[in-house]
This record gives structure tokens, C-alpha cells and sequence, in this order.
């Protein structure tokens, strides 16, 4: 059903920016109609195809799905802007004068900001800082410096040649500890020779360390996670441990799954947090569930990292995200817990963000 809804949606819009396009008075001089519906179609029908053919896949269908999503993710950042300038001359009824104009800058605001969201999407991922006073840490610790990195979503377009120079921006920081909060992958394991290597290249005094995401369970999470061990992963699947003395360090194997199947989301926490311990406890789950992000609070932890929700990624998207997840991108408090939550170094879905890019999380920790 989503699926047919979201065919339906996104041919009404092509073909609403198609024809307000061809109605701008410097396109209809030089385009002959019947050449651009005839290239409105044919988009049109490739758009269809890389719907169908999806984006995850690691051949040649990779291009046509990431092209339809890409695609979709133009037309709806375009959509509202001709929509807006057809509200504002009343669809061609009022302002008669300053029609064509308004609907011009409509149209050109549309492919300039969609052009942006792109370059937001592709350019490296930014370096955002935060100096957090962790409950418990010993004052041994005071100044250590943990990395954080969420979504990175590798897969046909994201390969190994792209981690390695997040791996070089990380490597700059000089962190004592690596910590990979979910959707490493797009679905599947990648299967490229050069990421055990590329993952070598970390090598964190207190290791590097890895929760699942939903992604990982679209896919062959068995086959991704084995991938990651051989470059030096170490997986936390609801587990603790001491990475230093006086600083624990939990993951929660993805609550996604019960999520879905109305199953229960605190199993893991339970297993995971069976009681209070002394020192600090970090604690790396990749969706912030606020059900969780509240229990979690209650049983001691420190801090809590999460990803997931992209920051919304697309304006407005984030209204809607933050309908499901109140705490949605940023630094908050709950309780005695500090929550701390990654817009994510890749993307999902368009290559698009709009407003903020993609981001390395770098964490300075400091005792009371």
C-alpha cells in the first residue's frame, strides 16, 4: 500500500512541476511541447523503473533506484515552491502582471534549493563537538575523547573508498574510543575487500565498538556484522563492559524488530542494564525510542547515543519525525541522563539534506 501511495504521489507531482515548468515563457519559447512531454514521459517512466528496481541493490540497479528516490526528493522540494507562487497569484487569476515573475522565482528557488540539499548530502560529513559532564566518571578520565558515528548507511553508492576518509577525519581527533551507532549498511553486507582494511585503520586505545540498526535487519545482519568483526568491530548485541575503569560501556541490539511486531522494546535494556554499577555508563542504542530513553534514565545511565531519526533530513520531514521521536536530533536531558542524538554521517532515501549536513559526533568527557 505505501508503496502504490507513494507511486501516486510522486507522479502527481511530476507531472504538476513538469507542466508549471513548461509554463514559464522562456522554456515554452525554446522547448517545442511536444519534445518536452515527450521527455516528461520518458523521465517519468525511468522514475518508475528505479522504484521498482529499489536502491539498495550492489549491481547496476543500483543507479536507476538511487536516480528515482534522488528524483523524488527534487520534485517534492519543487513542488512547494511552484505551489507556493501558484497560491500566491491564485493559479494564474490573480496578479497577472507579476504572474510569470513569481512563478519564475518559484521555479527557480525549487532547483536551487534542491541543488543545495544535494551538495548537503554529498559533502563530508561535519565535525560537531559537545563537552558533556558524565555522572560517575572518574576524574582519571576527565578529558577523554570518544567519536561517535551514526548512519553511515554503506552500500552501493557508499563503499569502502568513502569510510575510509570518514576514517581519516576521525583518525584526526585522536579518540580513545570508536563508537558505530547503527545502519552501517543500507541492507545487505557490502562485500568489499578493502573495508576490513579500511576499518583496521581505527585503532582507539578502548576499541571500536558497534550496536545494529533497523538496516542491518532489512538485510543479512549476520553477514554484516561478520564483515565488520574482520576489520576489528567489536559488536555490543545487549551487552555491557568496562572499557576503562569506571566507564561502562552498553549496546542494545536494535528494537526496531519489536517495535514493529508490538513486541517488547526493554527486553534488551533489561538484560543489557540488569543493575546499577559504579562509575559512568554510556549507553549506544540506535533508535531513541522515548519509551526507552525514559527507562534507560531510571536504571542509571549516564548517557545515552542514538541515531536513526536523520534529523529529519528533508524540511519538513522533521515535523513529522518529530511526532514519533520528541527528542529528535541534538543534546537532551532526561532525568539525571544525558541523551545525545546523531543526525548521521550518510543518508537514506534522496541523496538530500536540507538544512544540515550529515555529521562525526566528537564527545569530550569530563568528571563532576
Amino acid at each position: 500500500m505505501f508503496s502504490i501511495i507513494l507511486n501516486v504521489i510522486g507522479t502527481l507531482m511530476h507531472f504538476y512541476v513538469a507542466h508549471r515548468l513548461y509554463a514559464l515563457g522562456p522554456v515554452r519559447a525554446r522547448i517545442p511541447a511536444r519534445a518536452w512531454w515527450a521527455g516528461a514521459v520518458l523521465l517519468w517512466l525511468l522514475y518508475m523503473f528505479g522504484l521498482r528496481m529499489g536502491d539498495a541493490a550492489l549491481d547496476w540497479r543500483w543507479w536507476p533506484g538511487q536516480f528515482a528516490m534522488t528524483w523524488l526528493g527534487v520534485l517534492f522540494v519543487t513542488t512547494q515552491w511552484l505551489l507556493l507562487a501558484d497560491v500566491i497569484t491564485g493559479f494564474g487569476f490573480w496578479l497577472r502582471k507579476h504572474g510569470p515573475r513569481i512563478r519564475l522565482i518559484g521555479a527557480v528557488a525549487g532547483v536551487t534549493i534542491s541543488a543545495f540539499a544535494i551538495f548537503q548530502a554529498v559533502r563530508a560529513p561535519a565535525i560537531v563537538e559537545h563537552e558533556l559532564v558524565l555522572q560517575g566518571l572518574p576524574k582519571a578520565l576527565d578529558g577523554t575523547v570518544v567519536v561517535a558515528i551514526s548512519d553511515t548507511h554503506l552500500g552501493a553508492q557508499r563503499r569502502a573508498a568513502w569510510l575510509g576518509k570518514r576514517v581519516d577525519q576521525i583518525n584526526e581527533l585522536k579518540p580513545a574510543a570508536v563508537l558505530m551507532l547503527g545502519d552501517q549498511v543500507e541492507d545487505e553486507p557490502i562485500n568489499d575487500d578493502q573495508l576490513a582494511p579500511v576499518l583496521r585503520r581505527l585503532q582507539p586505545p578502548m576499541g571500536v565498538w558497534a550496536v545494529t540498526g533497523n538496516h542491518e535487519y532489512y538485510g543479512d545482519a549476520g553477514g554484516t556484522i561478520e564483515e565488520f568483526a574482520a576489520g576489528g568491530v567489536r559488536w555490543l548485541r545487549d551487552e555491557r563492559v568496562e572499557i576503562a575503569p569506571g566507564l561502562h560501556l552498553a549496546g542494545l541490539d536494535d528494537i526496531g524488530r519489536a517495535m514493529r511486531g508490538g513486541g517488547d522494546i526493554y527486553a534488551g535494556l533489561g538484560r543489557t542494564i540488569p543493575s546499577r554499577s559504579e562509575g559512568a555508563t554510556i549507553l549506544m542504542s540506535h533508535i531513541p525510542a522515548p519509551g526507552l530513553v525514559q527507562r534507560a534514565a531510571r536504571e542509571g545511565v549516564s548517557l545515552m547515543l542514538s541515531g536513526h531519526t536523520h534529523g529529519g533530513q528533508i524540511w519538513p520531514f522533521n515535523h513529522l519525525v518529530a511526532r514519533e521521536f520528541p527528542h529528535m536530533v541534538g543534546l537532551h536531558r532526561e532525568g539525571d541522563m544525558q541523551l545525545l542524538i546523531s543526525r548521521g554521517a550518510g543518508g537514506w532515501g534522496p541523496r538530500m539534506r536540507l538544512w544540515q549536513p550529515g555529521e562525526i559526533l566528537k564527545l569530550t568527557l569530563r568528571a563532576p
